[in-house]
C-alpha cells in the first residue's frame, strides 16, 4: 500500500522524499480488454494502473512517472493502429495521448516499438509530450529520441521547503533489437548498454545531475558485465553513476517472490547491486514504486543524492478504470473490434494452445502449414525446390507468465482477423534458410530444453522448467521423434551448454526414414530467430539464409487461410515423449482445458495457487 507521506521537520539539513512510479511492456494495452477473447479483463491495463498512479500521488509529496518501452506493440488494438492511414497525418496515437494525460515525465523504447517500422515509430513519438530517450541507439533518420535527458523538478523537502532537483534519464534496449527487427538493419545501431551508460552518464553529471536513473528495457541478469548483454540490468546498476534501475523486457515482477535470486540480486531489500529497482511485470499489470530519500551531498556535480527507503510493485487487478485514459483510446478501440470481426475463412475444428507443451496444438500446427505454404512458393524455380522444406512454430500462448487465461481456445467455425491475431502475436517476418539433418536436430535438442529431467519410477515430478519460456518451445512440422525425459537436458534456457553427453531427441524421422546428420532441409522460421543471439543462434550461424523477411508470417496466415478457406489441420505435432512405465509428473494448463483429449493419460487434480488446472500425467 502507498505510504503516508512523512510530517515536516525541522531537522537543519534538509531531506527531500521523492517516490519513482514506472510501468513497462505495456504492449498496447491502454485499456483493461482482452481483444483475443473479447471481453474486459480486470487483470491488465493502463487504465487500471491510471487508477494506483493517482493514489500514490495522492500521498506523496514529491512523484516522477516513466515508462520503460515496448508500449506501441501487442495488442490487436496496437496492430489495427499501425495499419497504412488508420491514425492520419495528425492523429495522436492512443497510448502516447494518454501517457500525456496522465503526466508522464520521460520514457524510453523497447525492442517491439520498432515492429510497425520507423516512420511510424517517428510519427508516434512526435505526438509525446514528453522525452523519449534511447541512449544506446543512433539512426540515419531524424527521430525524436534523445541520448539523455535532465529534468529539472521543483520538490519539497520535509520542512515544508522547496528545491530545484535535477535528474538525468537514460534509456536502454536490447543491443539485439537490430537483428530481431530486419528494417534496421543499415537505418539504425544499437550499442552495447553499459558502454552506453557510460558515456552519457558522464555528460549528465557535467551537467548537475543530482539523481540519475536508468530507464532499462532490459532483463535482470547476471552481474558481471559481457559484451552486448540482453538481460543487463544487474550489471547497470552496479555502475557507479547509476542510482535507480527500472528494468523490464523480460515481463517479470522484481521485487517479487518468484524472481530468480543471484549475484547482486536482493529480493528482499527490492535493489540490484545494491541500487533500488523495480520490474513492473507487463500489459499494465502492475506499478512499480520505488521510495527515496534526497540528502544534501558534498559530492562535486550534484547538490542531493539518494538512499534507498524500499521498492515494490502494486498489482492493478480489480482497480476501476479512469476516464483519463479511456477518453483518447475509446475510439481506437471500437474501430479495432469493428475491424477484427472480419471473416477469413473457416476451420474445421476447435484450435486451441491448452496442450501445446504435450505435442498437440491444431492452431500451432495450422501457422506451420502456412509458413511451408508460403515458402514453397517462393522457392519455385530456385535451385532450393527440390528440397525437403520443414517449418518452425513456437506457441505464443501456452499460459506461464500470462496467467491461466494466456492460452488460444478458438472454437470450429468461422475464422475473424481476430482469432488469426491470436494464433500469432508478433509482427515477424517469414524467413527461410538452410540446414542439416544435424542442425535441425540440435535445434530440436535446444526446445526440448523446456521440460525438467524425470527420474524414472518417480512420481508427481514437476514437468516444466519455469525459466524456460514458451516462444523458444519451436516445434518442427515436418518430423517425427521422441523426448526422453529421463536424459538431462543438454542445454540451459538460455543456450549454455550443460550436459555436453546428452541428447533427449531420438528416433528423428522424415517421411519415415531416419533424418541423416548430412541431410539438407529448408527450415521456415521467423526474422526473431534469426538473430545473433539467444537460444537458436549456433544453429541459425551454421546454416544458409535464403529468404530473409519476404512477409510478415500474420499476413501470410491470412492469406494462407483466405486461399484455403475452409481448414482442419490435425493437433499432433510430431512428436512424443519415451514411454516411462509407472512414472508421473505434473502438468499445469487452462481450467477451460478438455483434459479428456489429453495426448497421454491424466488425471485433473484441481486449481493451483495462479488459477491453473493441474494434471497428473503417465509417461
Amino acid at each position: 500500500m502507498p505510504m503516508p507521506p512523512t510530517p515536516p521537520q525541522s531537522d537543519a539539513a534538509p531531506t527531500i522524499p521523492l517516490r519513482i512510479l514506472a510501468t513497462s511492456d505495456l504492449h498496447m494495452h491502454v485499456l483493461g480488454y482482452d481483444y483475443f477473447l473479447n471481453r474486459p479483463s480486470e487483470g491488465f491495463g493502463l487504465s487500471r494502473v491510471a487508477a494506483l498512479i493517482a493514489a500514490e500521488r495522492r500521498c506523496a509529496t514529491n512523484t516522477l512517472l516513466f515508462d520503460n518501452g515496448d508500449s506501441l506493440q501487442g495488442s490487436p488494438m496496437g496492430d489495427f493502429l499501425a495499419e497504412p492511414g488508420v491514425l492520419g497525418p495528425r492523429g495522436i496515437h492512443p497510448a502516447i495521448a494518454a501517457m500525456n494525460a496522465l503526466g508522464y515525465d520521460a520514457a524510453t523504447i523497447g525492442n517491439h516499438d520498432f515492429s510497425f517500422g520507423l516512420g511510424f515509430l517517428r510519427r508516434t513519438l512526435e505526438g509525446a509530450d514528453f522525452p523519449v530517450v534511447a541512449s544506446n541507439t543512433t539512426s540515419r533518420r531524424r527521430m525524436p529520441l534523445l541520448r539523455h535527458a535532465l529534468l529539472q523538478r521543483r520538490m519539497l523537502d520535509r520542512a515544508g521547503h522547496a528545491h530545484m532537483v535535477r535528474i538525468g534519464v537514460l534509456g536502454f534496449l536490447p543491443p539485439q533489437t537490430a537483428d530481431w527487427e530486419p528494417d534496421l538493419r543499415g537505418e539504425v545501431a544499437i550499442g552495447d548498454i553499459l558502454d552506453a551508460a557510460k558515456a552519457q552518464a558522464d555528460l549528465l553529471r557535467a551537467e548537475g545531475a543530482d539523481l540519475i536513473v536508468a530507464l532499462a528495457h532490459s532483463g535482470i541478469g547476471a552481474l558481471e558485465p559481457v559484451p552486448k548483454m540482453e538481460n543487463a540490468a544487474t550489471a547497470l546498476a552496479a555502475l557507479p553513476a547509476i542510482d535507480v534501475v527500472i528494468a523490464g523486457h523480460s515481463h517479470r515482477l522484481f521485487p517479487g517472490p518468484d524472481h530468480p535470486t543471484g549475484p547482486g540480486i536482493d529480493i528482499a531489500a527490492g535493489t540490484l547491486a545494491g541500487k533500488p529497482a523495480v520490474m513492473p511485470g507487463f500489459w499494465g499489470s502492475h506499478l512499480g514504486v520505488i521510495e527515496l530519500e534526497l540528502e544534501p551531498s558534498g559530492m562535486a556535480g550534484r547538490s542531493w543524492r539518494p538512499r534507498a527507503l524500499g521498492s515494490r510493485v502494486e498489482p492493478a487487478r480489480s482497480h476501476e478504470e479512469q476516464p483519463l485514459v479511456l477518453r483518447p483510446a475509446m475510439a481506437s478501440h471500437h474501430a479495432t473490434l469493428r475491424h477484427f470481426q472480419r471473416r477469413i475463412g473457416r476451420s474445421d475444428s476447435a484450435l486451441s494452445s491448452h496442450f501445446v507443451l504435450l505435442g498437440r496444438d491444431p492452431g500451432l500446427r495450422l501457422v506451420a502449414m502456412a509458413q511451408r505454404w508460403q515458402v514453397r512458393k517462393a522457392l519455385a524455380g530456385t535451385r532450393w525446390r527440390d528440397l525437403a522444406i520443414l517449418s518452425a512454430a513456437a506457441p505464443f500462448r501456452a499460459g506461464g507468465r500470462g496467467g491461466p487465461e494466456h492460452y488460444t481456445d478458438v472454437p470450429a467455425g468461422p475464422l475473424t482477423l481476430r482469432n488469426l491475431a491470436d494464433l500469432y502475436l508478433f509482427p515477424n517476418r517469414l524467413c527461410a534458410l538452410v540446414l542439416t539433418g544435424a542442425d535441425v536436430a540440435d535445434w530440436l535438442e535446444r526446445s526440448a530444453s523446456l521440460f525438467r529431467q524425470i527420474h524414472p519410477g518417480g512420481q508427481d515430478q514437476p514437468l516444466l522448467d519455469p525459466e524456460f519460456p514458451g516462444y523458444n518451445f519451436d516445434q518442427i512440422d515436418g518430423l517425427e521423434w521422441q523426448i526422453d525425459l529421463s536424459r538431462p537436458p543438454r542445454y540451459a534456457p538460455d543456450g549454455r551448454l550443460l550436459h555436453q553427453g546428452s541428447r533427449r531427441v531420438r528416433d528423428l524421422c522424415h517421411r519415415g526414414r531416419p533424418v541423416q546428420d548430412g541431410q539438407l532441409f529448408v527450415l521456415a522460421t521467423n526474422s526473431y530467430r534469426l538473430s545473433d543471439s539467444g537460444l537458436f543462434a549456433p544453429v541459425i550461424r551454421r546454416g544458409e539464409v535464403i529468404l530473409n523477411g519476404i512477409a510478415r508470417t500474420r499476413d501470410v496466415l491470412r492469406r494462407y487461410v483466405s486461399h484455403r478457406r475452409v481448414v482442419s489441420p490435425e493437433a499432433r505435432l510430431g512428436w512424443r515423449f519415451a514411454e516411462m512405465p509407472g512414472t508421473s509428473v505434473m502438468f499445469q494448463t487452462s481450467p477451460a482445458a478438455e483434459w479428456r483429449h489429453l495426448p497421454m493419460p491424466g488425471q485433473p487434480l484441481g486449481l493451483d495457487s495462479g488459477g491453473f488446472l493441474t494434471l497428473r500425467l503417465q509417461l
